[in-house]
């Protein structure tokens, strides 16, 4: 059995290792792997290869055909007619929802990225083990603030 937990580099991590070691959990079974953090910034705009899941023009889009509808039907009474107020309407329908919706997700990623501030995954713990021992090795991990435990059975 394997047994998995993700760690920020803190002394709790030494001090887990050090319990591990102390159940009789052999020096040769411990791997404690380092993650490569992420030094750049992620892309406010999606591309053909990558994407988030998140659309900044879903709600410009809706806009752009409300305000569209409405620029027509206002129109009939104004000067320059119909299409160029259903024009107008569309493009500041659409420049308003895209305005909209690009400050929320910046203000999502900010928040988020309060939330998880100082809190990131920095060490991979992984530990080789016999399957009566896999309870007994995720509560010491637990124990000493692993982000997450997973246990895996090969057999």
């Amino acid at each position: 059995m394997y047994v998995m937990a993700t760690f920020e580099h803190t002394i709790f991590l030494e001090l887990g290792i050090s319990a591990l070691e102390r159940q009789n959990i052999p020096k040769e079974h411990i791997l404690a792997v380092p993650l490569n953090t992420r030094t750049e910034q992620r892309k406010a705009f999606d591309n053909i290869h990558q994407a988030d899941g998140i659309s900044l023009f879903d709600l410009g889009a809706a806009l752009a055909t409300a305000f569209s509808v409405i620029g027509a039907s206002v129109g009939f009474h104004l000067e320059w007619g119909p299409i160029i107020w259903e024009i107008a309407g569309a493009s500041v329908g659409f420049v308003a929802g895209f305005l909209i919706k690009f400050i929320m997700t910046r203000k999502a990623k900010h928040n988020h990225l309060k939330k998880t501030k100082g809190k990131i995954s920095e060490l991979i713990l992984i530990i080789q083990c016999e399957s009566d021992q896999v309870e007994m090795i995720e509560n010491i991990l637990w124990d000493n603030l692993a982000f997450g435990v997973a246990a895996l059975d090969l057999e």
